[in-house]
């Protein structure tokens, strides 16, 4: 009795279905990634004399090594950093041509005399750990947005949204160019009430 042939598989078209499964794999994986902290750097300049810079102008964020906050010296909760800075930038404690007739704040003359002076100093060490060091970024730029989104509900009530809303819609490559152009000068004198200075000290060791 003759014996049977095993019948082959034909493999002349795997390589053609290999091929559109990987294109197809690579065009519907998304890949997140990180996009940073958005901080746009001073233009050089040529500064023989730098600006004096009254010291209640300047609000002090230190982080240890161990990830503790130091507010103006002082040991404070991540969770209440956020007000003791809006309270300082909206404190307007000036007097005559450095008042500020929009703030809401205090008024006490030992802290900022007004938002265009205010400048808030943040430093790490350099052990402190990746996700405390962005807790505090986030809060101290949250200080800045809240109080925008108070001063552009305030000012353009009809738009019906607030500065960080207006501003997603800015950037936003849908935003027709008309609402763009609409939107940016509003942006830019919102900005410009409260000026984000937020300088950041090189990290070292700290105490």
């Amino acid at each position: 009795m003759a014996k049977r042939s095993a019948p082959e598989v034909n493999a002349g078209s795997m390589a053609d279905i290999a091929f559109l499964l990987l294109i197809f794999f690579l065009v519907t994986t998304t890949i997140e990634t990180d996009s940073g902290l958005n901080r746009k750097l001073p233009p050089m300049e040529d500064q023989v004399d730098p600006p004096i810079i009254r010291e209640k102008n300047i609000f002090t964020v230190l982080v240890s090594k161990s990830d503790q906050l130091l507010v103006e010296e002082e040991l404070v909760d991540i969770a209440d950093l956020r007000s003791l800075a809006i309270a300082f930038l909206d404190n307007g404690g000036g007097v005559g041509d450095e008042a500020c007739n929009y703030c809401q704040g205090e008024r006490d003359e030992t802290s900022s005399d007004n938002p265009d002076k205010a400048i808030i100093s943040l430093k790490n060490d350099r052990e402190t750990s990746y996700k405390v060091y962005i807790a505090v970024q986030n809060e101290l730029v949250a200080a800045y947005n809240d109080l925008r989104n108070r001063e552009f509900e305030k000012l353009f009530p009809n738009l019906g949204i607030n500065f960080v809303q207006a501003q997603k819609q800015y950037n936003d490559p849908r935003t027709s160019p008309e609402t763009a152009e609409d939107l940016k000068p509003k942006l830019d004198q919102v900005k410009g009430m409260y000026p984000q200075k937020l300088s950041e000290a090189e990290s070292n060791k700290l105490n």
